[in-house]
């Protein structure tokens, strides 16, 4: 009976090492199952007494729902999943595209991306150039920020041939990917082991995400990615 409320749930460690972790997702919970499993009974009965016995405000008063979740951050439509924190040493962010039926924990960032537009572009070099260049630190490791990082990425408006060649490539780095179904995230974007068909993936997103931004001619380095990034900003900023 509650095998059917059983949805993946997916944290940092989860994303980035492929761990299986399940949640018991009950927004849609018929009151007549609770009554008839057990699992489910005292799943959700222990719930309650943990809220109701809180010495925080905020947890008592979810106390009454105690099949929800208190923070729901189901998507309905697929989305990008990003963790928090990644290693400095990687040449590309570890982003993920997800469906909508992957429940994400707060040690995640997502967006609906039903296109698959988002996750191009935080696949890109351009992105992780910028993230290096503005984004926070944690030691030495980067530090995604949706508000710091993301809603301050100077992207320009993209015409709708170019829009649709960024999804293709971002699917194709999803498809080279596959080829690996073995290898975790971390696996994946381990500097020293990326496989071929992976990098000459990334290397056809960059060139159309780098024509988004306006790059005239292939850019052969980072530098020359930030110096666009920097020019870009100014203008949409001046």
């Amino acid at each position: 009976m509650a095998s059917k409320y059983l949805r993946p749930y997916i944290g940092a460690k989860e994303l980035l090492h492929s761990l299986p972790r399940w949640c018991l997702w009950l927004e849609d919970l018929n009151p007549a199952d609770l009554s008839r499993s057990k699992v489910l009974r005292e799943r959700v009965e222990n719930v309650r007494l943990m809220r109701s016995g809180s010495k925080k405000q905020a947890t008592v008063s979810i106390a009454a729902t105690p099949h929800l979740f208190g923070e729901r951050r189901a998507l309905n439509v697929p989305y990008v999943c990003l963790p928090s924190v990644v290693s400095e040493n990687r040449q590309y962010f570890a982003a993920d595209y997800l469906p909508a039926t992957v429940i994400a924990s707060n040690l995640v960032f997502t967006a609906e991306d039903p296109d698959g537009l988002i996750f191009a572009v935080a696949s890109s070099s351009m992105f992780i150039t910028w993230q290096k260049a503005i984004g926070g630190r944690l030691e030495s490791r980067l530090r995604f920020s949706n508000t710091l990082v993301w809603n301050n990425l100077p992207l320009p408006s993209v015409p709708d041939d170019l829009r649709q060649l960024i999804i293709a490539a971002g699917q194709g780095v999803l498809e080279a990917r596959a080829n690996h179904p073995e290898r975790s995230l971390a696996d994946h974007y381990n500097p020293l082991a990326m496989a071929p068909e992976l990098l000459k993936a990334h290397a056809a997103l960059d060139r159309v995400v780098d024509r988004a931004f306006g790059a005239k001619v292939p850019l052969r380095s980072n530098e020359e990615r930030l110096q666009i990034l920097f020019e870009r900003y100014a203008e949409l900023t001046a």
